[in-house]
């Protein structure tokens, strides 16, 4: 387990140094971030009490929709230049594999995050009073769940001619119950109620990440047995 775990960082870390001299994806998943939170903020009126119930599904579907950007070209780019079959061919576990994926895809969508998350909140004109701390695990778990299952299918989509078209139809789905839980968490610890009721969807969130990952680390191995 020590050495799947070391070479998911050595993978993790040669995507990161790649996405740094390119800045392709992250350029990309910054622009669409800031995009949506400019237009958005032009939509709502920041003096209006609803901006607070608006908030917590804008965070999410920033940190979705530009997560896929980065998740589709986290495959894709691999066999551009037949670079996955090397991988396939190196003396490690295929787990390495998707773990260092999974781990240069969550850095990536938290960078994002630390950017977004406090434009969002300058633009609207928002003062958090919640916990700090909850409010950063709570986005920590769903995006780590979203990751864990983007990660997964944008393997599975990656051979596919339209991968980009794909991606989002088999994803979405599947995450939405995360997400769900997500945004009623983040909505609480916004609006200061009890913390008790937000736990009870944060432990949502955390049995649902425990529960793709085992699934995920598992069957990596038999969807890219054919690449």
């Amino acid at each position: 387990m020590k050495s799947i775990i070391t070479d998911a960082f050595t993978i993790a870390g040669k995507d990161l140094k790649s996405e740094l001299r390119s800045k392709q994806t992250i350029g990309m998943m910054v622009v669409f971030s800031a995009l949506v939170i400019i237009v958005f903020s032009f939509a709502f009126d920041p003096t209006n009490n609803m901006i607070k119930a608006v908030i917590p599904g804008l965070i999410w579907l920033i940190t979705v929709f530009a997560g896929i950007l980065g998740l589709n070209r986290s495959f894709t780019s691999e066999r551009e230049n037949d670079c996955f079959t090397g991988l396939r061919a190196a003396p490690i576990d295929s787990s390495s594999i998707y773990l260092g994926k999974v781990i240069a895809n969550f850095s990536l969508v938290s960078l994002v995050q630390i950017i977004s998350v406090p434009l969002l909140f300058l633009l609207f004109g928002y003062q958090f009073s919640g916990s700090y701390l909850w409010f950063t695990l709570i986005l920590f778990t769903g995006t780590f769940g979203f990751i864990i299952v983007g990660t997964f299918l944008a393997a599975l989509a990656a051979n596919a001619n339209n991968s980009e078209m794909l991606l989002p139809v088999l994803l979405l789905p599947l995450i939405s119950p995360l997400i769900i839980a997500g945004v009623q968490a983040i909505r609480l610890i916004l609006e200061n109620e009890h913390i008790q009721d937000a736990m009870s969807w944060l432990q949502l969130m955390v049995a649902y990440d425990l529960l793709f990952l085992a699934a995920c680390f598992l069957l990596f191995e038999y969807i890219t047995e054919g690449s």
